[in-house]
């Protein structure tokens, strides 16, 4: 966030930053933009790889549809993909993302699914007889 907050400063150009000429703060800024947007690739891989245990645990559960487990398995392996496309080749970036964008969907879906579906308690199973101590 302090790369976001240090752009909006500069494109302000509060009194402080008189002794910069409006190129040089516009310049300044877009460097913090870039920075954050660079942040934010260092961070798709951990988004991914916490979404691959994530996928592993929803389709080994049986609580939610295995479909969903697989898709967020998918989607764990994109944002790595994107990431590396990112920093390797930036040119193709956006078009790796506009490919890959219903592979991120399944975070989505997983929300939905907990919301719609929520986590209902499971009902006692009424043929076991309760047994008291004594």
């Amino acid at each position: 966030m302090l790369n976001d907050v240090a752009a909006l400063t500069l494109a302000r150009g509060t009194d402080f930053l008189s002794v910069f000429e409006k190129p040089q703060r516009d310049a300044l800024a877009m460097l913090f933009l870039r920075l954050h947007h660079h942040g934010v690739l260092a961070n798709e891989v951990f988004w991914g790889l916490w979404l691959i245990p994530f996928g592993l645990l929803v389709y080994r559960s049986g609580f939610i549809p295995r479909f969903i487990g697989v898709w967020l398995i998918i989607n764990g392996c994109v944002y790595p993909v994107i990431s590396a496309t990112g920093f390797l080749l930036p040119q193709y970036e956006n078009r790796v993302s506009n490919i890959t964008f219903p592979a991120l969907l399944g975070e989505l879906a997983i929300l939905l699914c907990l919301l719609i579906k929520g986590a209902r308690p499971q009902p006692l199973d009424v043929a076991a007889p309760l047994s008291a101590p004594g």
